[in-house]
């Protein structure tokens, strides 16, 4: 499959120069300088503490106490594909520890209408080739993706052994057993020898802190805790006929809230929504899974698939390069390399080939802003609706029903940019630029806590290492790591997120990769009796020295976009960023990894044996 270049503007129509201007106001206008401290842990009250589960009853069990080789906190897309890989290892004796009642992270908790993958099902549902299991359609829904998690932990015999509806609420190290002590709040101590942090990127829903929410009388519900027995419906046929004399309002345009609108502003009485920056949302064509292009899929037709959608989404397509994702994702690369081949591939430096980039970078925008204007009937709304930023500086989208909501007479959109969002609530709403408006129910779909503090993300009390070293305080000013995976200090502990590695546009890809490399270094640390594996302290420094040193540096690029979860919500600060990466690219750091393994020594790490195995 190919695709031909998008039509986009000539640079020409477009005063580069006063769009920078116009981005760079609409930033200014919206930066909270609070950050993350603008967002609130609810602990029961108003909204429902995040710990309970809407979906299903935490059933009574008696403390386990137990001793297994790996632990593996989290049962998402990092905890599954760190289980698959384990047990391609011969690893068997671990255990998935979760918050949620099954398998699927953040797909298990986000049940909201409408709820879809943002980028094609084909590169970003893992284990394809090997499992067999081929997604309905290009964008799966979330039930279907969510089920597919469950199906890898049932073929690769590790479901029945999760433990479900479990918080980890301490993680200490034992120096004399060479154990990991893993607490939780159902009283159970867990000895491990390997600990997978594989907790999350997105599993703490964050919620804003607006003045008066305990004065507000209706419904409050945050969308990853969605309440059916409110709206009506259910997950799978989400009806919402309950709302049909409700007004509703919904907080966000993000990821979710283009998804959730459509279906609520076919039941509501009448939709607010607020938005504080809108969404870049382009066109969403969604067929079903084309079974002649199925029948001619070759053996390892995924992995080119991935690899092609990452140079399109995050490099550059070269000379003889084709498209096969051929969506919103790739279109910039994709337009760019139409340019160039008809100009014969010139030869460019590396800040020529960036500007020509930033130009199709404002062509393409401009493309999704006139989308809005054929769109949207009312060209006043038109105009809040329209994006005014450089591609990425939020998460790019798509949908072919949300702009068309706003038409409907039920449906008012409240732009909150010029108070950086929702002001207050009272007993019968809330407070937008100095309006009461009123509402019966107040819809938070504000997202996740990607870039916070980890004590925040994590919600894991205490962990500690050697001598009683806080994991929160060595990495209080930023990660310190061997490979991105381990630090020195912490022994048999293993991470998987953005922490200090490679970067890759499909976020299973990359935590696939890093089940498979700590996969990788467990199995080896059994098979040689070790008690304890961990970078030296001189490795580690050296790792975290290059990698500082050589990292793509995007804080110029995130430092002109709005505040969003991609920028840590516009703070100075970037401890925790997403895009900080390897600095000579994601091939390049699986390579690096490769050569490591190969090698077979474990270069860099301290390996204490069991004296017995001798």
């Amino acid at each position: 499959m190919s695709c031909k270049p998008s039509n986009v503007p000539p640079a020409e129509e477009l005063d580069i120069p006063a769009l920078r201007e116009r981005y760079k106001f609409e930033r200014e206008k919206r930066l909270f300088r609070d950050g993350q401290k603008q967002y609130v842990r609810p602990q029961g009250g108003p909204v429902a503490d995040f710990s309970v589960d809407p979906e299903a009853e935490i059933q009574p069990r008696d403390p386990i106490t137990d001793e297994m080789d790996v632990v593996v906190l989290g049962a998402g897309w990092g905890g599954v594909l760190a289980s698959y890989y384990l047990t391609q290892q011969g690893v068997s004796d671990f255990c998935n520890i979760d918050t949620a009642g099954d398998f699927g992270g953040v797909w298990y908790w986000n049940r909201y209408p409408g709820i879809q993958c943002d980028n094609e099902s084909y590169c970003y549902l893992p284990l394809l080739e090997e499992t067999g299991f081929m997604p309905s359609k290009k964008f799966a829904d979330g039930e279907e993706i969510q089920g597919y998690t469950r199906q890898i932990a049932e073929k690769y015999g590790f479901a029945d052994r999760a433990l479900f509806h479990t918080q980890i609420t301490s993680l200490t190290w034992d120096e004399k057993i060479q154990r990991w002590h893993v607490g939780t709040n159902r009283g159970d101590d867990i000895k491990a020898r390997f600990v997978v942090m594989a907790n999350g990127v997105l599993n703490m829903p964050k919620l804003p802190s607006i003045e008066g929410m305990e004065k507000f009388r209706g419904k409050l519900f945050h969308t990853a805790r969605w309440d059916y027995d409110y709206t009506g419906g259910s997950y799978g046929n989400p009806v919402l006929d309950k709302l049909k004399d409700k007004k509703v309002a919904l907080v966000g345009t993000g990821a979710t809230a283009v998804q959730a609108v459509p279906y609520l502003a076919q039941y509501c009485e009448h939709l607010y929504v607020m938005q504080r920056t809108p969404s870049t949302v382009d066109a969403r064509p969604n067929p079903p899974t084309n079974q002649e292009w199925l029948a001619s899929l070759q053996p390892g037709w995924q992995a080119e698939r991935k690899d092609n959608f990452h140079r399109g989404a995050m490099e550059a397509y070269g000379p003889g390069d084709t498209d096969l994702v051929c969506d919103f994702w790739t279109e910039i690369s994709r337009n760019l390399k139409a340019e160039l081949e008809a100009e014969g591939w010139p030869e460019l430096s590396m800040e020529d080939m960036l500007a020509r980039r930033d130009v199709m970078d404002h062509r393409v925008m401009e493309r999704m802003r006139r989308r809005v204007d054929d769109l949207i009937e009312s060209p006043e709304l038109a105009e809040k609706l329209k994006p005014y930023y450089n591609f990425m500086c939020k998460r790019p989208l798509s949908s072919d029903v949300f702009y068309p909501a706003f038409n409907q007479d039920n449906v008012e959109l409240v732009d909150v940019s010029e108070t950086r969002g929702l002001q207050q609530l009272t007993e019968k709403g809330f407070i937008a630029n100095g309006k009461e408006y009123e509402a019966d129910c107040i819809i938070f779909a504000s997202g996740f806590e990607v870039t916070s503090a980890l004590e925040r993300r994590w919600g894991i009390d205490r962990i500690e290492g050697r001598d009683g070293l806080s994991l929160y305080d060595h990495w209080r000013d930023g990660p310190q790591t061997l490979h991105g995976t381990m630090t020195h200090g912490f022994p048999n502990q293993f991470y998987i997120g953005y922490i200090q590695g490679g970067l890759n546009a499909s976020v299973t890809e990359q935590f696939g990769r890093q089940g498979e490399h700590i996969a990788h270094i467990i199995a080896e640390g059994l098979k040689r009796g070790a008690t304890a594996v961990e970078p030296t302290k001189e490795a580690m420094d050296a790792y975290t020295d290059h990698f500082k040193a050589t990292q793509m540096d995007n804080s110029e690029f995130l430092n002109a976009c709005p505040p969003s979860y991609f920028s840590n919500e516009g703070a100075s600060s970037h401890e925790w960023g997403l895009f900080r990466q390897w600095g000579a690219g994601w091939n390049d750091f699986m390579q690096t990894l490769k050569s490591w393994r190969d090698k077979g020594d474990l270069e860099g790490l301290d390996i204490s044996k069991d004296q017995a195995a001798e």
